[in-house]
């Protein structure tokens, strides 16, 4: 497992943060219902919205054709919920 700074943990939080917010404000559906229907393990999707795991690309993918936005359209809402001076890397 490779270890995760503070920033990599305060953007997978965010990011799980604007996935729930979108599913519960867009889709209006349970963890559970939504990952029924989108073949998706629930347990999963409830660690990936409590910032508890890292998601991958492919699993990012899918979250957003289940909750009918674009990858890019949610992370466009995390970027603007971690502000424009947001760096995960120190230079």
């Amino acid at each position: 497992m490779q270890y995760k700074n503070e920033k990599t943990l305060h953007l997978i939080n965010i990011f799980g943060k604007t996935l729930q917010k979108i599913r519960q404000e867009r889709v209006k559906k349970s963890q559970t219902m939504l990952a029924y229907e989108y073949d998706l393990d629930s347990g999963n999707l409830s660690r990936i919205e409590s910032g508890k795991i890292d998601p991958k690309l492919t699993m990012i993918w899918r979250l957003s054709e289940a909750v009918g936005i674009p990858p890019s359209e949610i992370f466009k809402k995390v970027e603007k919920e971690l502000g424009k001076n947001f760096h995960i890397v120190d230079v």
